[in-house]
């Protein structure tokens, strides 16, 4: 093969031609292929740095629930929820507006609703629970059901009895469905809405007819009947 063949097969090579295009355009866009990776380096640098923090964040609020959790424990409410100055301790409405994006700090606003209940302060507890993330499974039902009882207490019977409801379903079984039906048959009636008072009592008495709640439902339906 001449000289002349080999040469004009290497400047007919593809990946010659690639690089060969490749290379001028990174020559003419040098200053944005730079921007963009440095910029790409950037996120992955604060997506890191962001991890780190906020596992550190977590830390130090998993470190500072103890004090007002042992306060709870001993129904302490007030301790529980603002700490002691006396004793240099935090409580959860600290740990809630320092460490918020914390799972410490969404445990947190659950403790700090039931204290604020406790304390005869039912609108301050409803608001720790609209910004409290529900944890799925039957972990989840003992707080939307909590929050029906606090609807209850303000009167918003309506909106208790579908809280209810949607505690009963959260996670489907043999013990918190049918109580929480239950109660949602008493708050629907308590709201006037018979019709829905006597779909829930009549599912515990017809889908849970071994449960405990059943006597009750059964008194439910007949108040109903008797107010008819």
């Amino acid at each position: 093969m001449s000289k002349k063949q080999v040469k004009e097969e290497l400047e007919h090579d593809i990946l010659l031609d690639t690089f060969s295009k490749a290379q001028s355009f990174y020559d003419q866009n040098r200053s944005a292929i730079i921007g963009a990776a440095v910029a790409i380096l950037l996120i992955i640098g604060g997506s890191i740095g962001y991890y780190y923090y906020t596992s550190a964040q977590e830390a130090e609020a998993q470190q500072l629930m103890t004090n007002p959790t042992k306060a709870y424990l001993n129904q302490d409410y007030q301790t529980a929820l603002t700490g002691s100055e006396q004793d240099f301790t935090v409580g959860f409405k600290q740990i809630i507006d320092n460490y918020s994006i914390t799972d410490a700090a969404n445990l947190a606003r659950y403790y700090a609703a039931v204290c604020e209940f406790n304390l005869g302060n039912p609108q301050n507890a409803l608001t720790y629970l609209e910004n409290y993330e529900v944890p799925q499974g039957i972990m989840g039902v003992g707080p939307i059901s909590f929050r029906g009882v606090v609807l209850t207490d303000i009167g918003n019977h309506s909106q208790a009895a579908d809280t209810y409801v949607k505690a009963a379903e959260w996670n489907v079984n043999d013990a918190t469905t049918p109580y929480n039906y239950l109660e949602a048959a008493k708050a629907f009636q308590k709201a006037g809405n018979n019709a829905k008072a006597k779909e829930y009592a009549q599912k515990v008495i017809s889908e849970y007819s071994n449960s405990s709640q059943v006597a009750d439902a059964q008194k439910v339906l007949g108040m109903l009947a008797t107010a008819k």
